[in-house]
């Protein structure tokens, strides 16, 4: 993290300053490196990411004390908060979008028992189909969660309020835990001018002592306490009333600590900030980045004698309803943006509260206009700000508002623009080679499988057209065709969150020439089983048979990118219903779609985004999961590893999978891929070093057909088994672990390669293993 560099001393306030040029996500990490919380419990998604990573380098660097959980995923990063906050400790988090709607069910229950926190919401779309950048849909479900919501319209924002947040949260007014709301790309990832403390003592001194005096807490011995009882009528109604009162008294809170903040730094957070409306007779209300291009439009409105005046708070909640009533009382039409719908609803969040303000504190003469605006990260310039304002304008002088909900930049739909389709479905008699025999064996129970010359089976038509965006070098589509060579006839695959999908489907292209299905990061494998038992019911009932369905589908399931760390749950769910589905997880060994964060598969001591390698830190500090012995012990009929490195023991496992995945129940297969760009290693080498890792025996290929451990492949019989340093020394990202200094880390992590090859040669040897 760069933020030692480029600074300078400041006086301002009362409190020594300097000036720091960085983004929003690094001001999140340095204001919570200054604070030097207990624990943070994370699991990554753009664009909050780059909190944990900047927090992980400072960490590698001895520059704080915080605990760094990475969780598997961000329903359980939110237990790993709410269990650290009541065991005392400060807190902190920071998610985003479809993250954050997975630990929604968390959320209340963090509030309603009155655990303080700090959560920064770095908002993103909460999409179908996809989209990660920026608006406020994420943060208008935050709404009704109980937790006070500050804004940060820039870095400089985002750095005072995560220092004002905590404050927030441990006021004996308060007791609630805090959100931190910026938003995606436009705040978190543009650079600006900082002002922060220059020494942490002086941020420390400001949030107080910790644990603040009568905060309760589940490790005093001498005061046990029950957290989160049964509760009945009327206890419960008396529970969520002292919560509201609370939440209620957060707004003179904030507005007394925001003072006290400004006594020390200069810099002022209102409740309300209002721009020139002292005289406005129209306004524009909106949250957040925007509401600092709209000041410039209000400059040029002025200029040309239109009394404009803009409205953004500090606070949405509590929602500070009676001040934007007032602000407004004499305004005569204003225009409410909202960066999220809600659907059904004419209108935003915003400005339904907004009417309702005006309603409250009987004001029945402003009119109101509701626009949605750049919803999906779409850009807000100073021309939509005009647009906003003229609709107000018109509205003044009409004295009626002509349209009163209505979306801003959106497109009406071209019919002679619809996409069209490129390419034509393949043939099954394309697909149905018959070159591959499967047949089941009677006296072992196990299938038998034959398999031509691999050039034979080259014209078998690829399942995914060529022109994806992936990475040079990247090792996921040729392992995924390798593997698709095994199967006969028609597939329906559905790929979990990752590179394979995100770029592969850009909109309106697509590269899968199979039906492909998308849905979110941690469920593919219960939707997969969905699709899969209609298909069943659907056939049973005679309803298909006008598709001109040949044979049966092959139903696969593609995850990858740390995707059987949040998705484990339903995929072991899906295994022990048996449904008949082929779960194929590429491995690699990172969460490299989201900027190379450490996955559970991530080995020990391999360096990624959040496991970085410093004076402190050597790397990811614990042991890689061994996915396939996990999903073998749910006693699926058949499990398997392959490997690129050997092609046809691949091309036959895919047979094999096909074959049991249609007739028995549910196979799993892992193949190891490599990733040039986050393993730090040149194109060219992606095969090397996939033979060295099954050669050094960490990737071994083996496969685990009823309960019955084969192993495939043995480097010690072939005379090929090569050390594990080398294999180590052929990545950027492991290079280190043949320093001196690593030795330990390097030790520790051959110990564990041996064993768990023993572990398996055992099983290899005694089919009752």
């Amino acid at each position: 993290m760069s933020i030692d560099i480029r600074q300078e001393a400041v006086k301002q306030g009362t409190v020594e300053q300097r000036i720091v040029y960085e983004s929003g996500n690094e001001m999140a990490a340095y204001a919570a490196h200054q604070i030097n919380y207990h624990i943070m419990g994370y699991f990554p998604i753009s664009p909050s990411t780059e909190v944990a990573q900047f927090l992980d380098l400072m960490k590698a660097n001895g520059q704080h004390d915080i605990v760094l959980i990475p969780a598997d995923g961000e329903h359980g990063s939110a237990g790993v908060c709410y269990g650290a906050s009541a065991a005392g400790g400060r807190v902190f988090n920071a998610t985003s979008a479809n993250g954050y709607l997975y630990m929604l069910e968390q959320m209340p229950v963090q509030s309603g028992t009155r655990f303080p926190m700090v959560l920064n919401l770095v908002c993103r779309s909460v999409s179908g189909p996809l989209d990660i950048h920026g608006d406020h849909s994420d943060l208008y479900f935050a709404l009704n969660t109980g937790w006070p919501i500050v804004l940060c319209r820039d870095p400089q924002a985002v750095y005072d309020m995560n220092i004002i947040a905590l404050k927030l949260a441990e006021d004996p007014e308060v007791r609630l835990p805090v959100i931190v709301a910026s938003d995606g790309y436009f705040t978190s990832h543009q650079k600006r001018r900082v002002m922060t403390f220059t020494h942490r003592e002086d941020v420390q001194k400001f949030v107080g002592e910790h644990p603040p005096e009568g905060f309760q807490h589940v490790l005093d011995r001498d005061n046990p306490i029950t957290v989160g009882p049964y509760m009945n009528e009327p206890d419960y109604i008396n529970n969520c009333y002292q919560q509201s009162m609370a939440m209620y008294r957060a707004e003179e809170v904030f507005e007394r600590i925001q003072q006290e903040y400004a006594e020390l730094t200069g810099r002022e957070y209102p409740i309300l900030e209002l721009y020139r409306m002292e005289d406005a007779d129209v306004a524009v209300f909106l949250l957040n980045s925007s509401a600092e291009i709209i000041k410039d439009v209000v400059d040029q409105l002025r200029g040309r004698g239109i009394k404009a005046g803009a409205i953004s708070p500090n606070i949405i909640r509590p929602f500070p309803a009676k001040r934007i009533a007032e602000a407004l009382k004499h305004v005569k039409a204003v225009t409410v943006g909202d960066r999220a719908d809600s659907y059904g609803g004419h209108g935003g969040n915003m400005v339904m509260e907004v009417r309702a303000a005006l309603q409250q504190y009987g004001n029945s003469s402003t009119l109101v206009i509701s626009r949605i605006y750049g919803l999906g990260g779409k850009d807000f310039y100073a021309e939509d700000g005009l647009a906003l304002f003229q609709f107000a304008i018109d509205a003044m002088n009409k004295g009626y508002v002509e349209k009163p909900f209505d979306y801003h930049g959106a497109t009406p739909g071209d019919p002679t623009k619809a996409p069209k389709r490129v390419l034509e479905p393949m043939k099954y008699e394309d697909l149905k080679t018959g070159l591959i025999t499967v047949t089941p064996n009677e006296e072992t129970g196990k299938v038998n499988v034959r398999i031509p010359p691999l050039r034979s089976l080259t014209k078998k038509p690829k399942r995914i057209a060529p022109g994806h965006g992936a990475c040079p070098g990247c090792g996921i589509f040729s392992g995924l065709e390798l593997f698709f060579k095994g199967i006969e006839g028609d597939i329906v695959a559905l790929f979990h969150t990752g590179c394979a999908m995100v770029v592969t489907t850009g909109y309106p292209y697509s590269a899968h020439k199979a039906t492909y299905i998308h849905n979110l990061f941690q469920n593919g494998a219960a939707t997969l089983s969905g699709v899969v038992e209609m298909f069943h019911e659907r056939k049973r009932r005679g309803e298909l048979d006008q598709y001109g369905l040949k044979d049966d589908f092959t139903f696969v399931m593609i995850t990858g990118d740390g995707g059987m760390d949040i998705g484990m749950g339903p995929a072991i769910g899906a295994a022990l219903r048996n449904h008949k589905m082929i779960i194929l997880e590429y491995d690699n060994e990172g969460y490299m779609n989201t900027g190379a964060q450490l996955s559970y598969s991530t080995p020990m001591g391999h360096r990624t985004s959040t496991s970085n390698v410093g004076k402190f830190q050597g790397g990811k500090v614990f042991h890689h999961k061994d996915t396939a012995q996990i999903m073998a012990a749910t006693n699926i009929p058949y499990v398997f590893t392959g490997s690129e490195a050997s092609p046809q023991d691949l091309v036959r496992k895919g047979a094999k999978a096909q074959w049991y995945a249609q007739n028995v129940g549910l196979v799993y297969g892992k193949i190891l891929i490599t990733c040039p760009l986050n393993w730090l290693s040149d194109d060219k080498d992606g095969s090397d070093i996939i033979d060295h890792a099954v050669n050094s025996c960490f990737f071994p290929l083996y496969e685990v057909e009823r309960g019955v451990t084969t192993i495939t492949y043995n480097p010690e019989e072939k005379g090929k088994r090569v050390p594990v340093a080398d294999w180590l020394k052929m990545m950027g990202k492991t290079r280190h672990l043949n320093k001196p200094e690593y030795a330990e880390t390097l030790r520790e992590f051959e110990a564990e390669i041996e064993r768990r090859w023993n572990v398996l040669k055992a099983k290899h040897d005694n089919p009752y293993l």
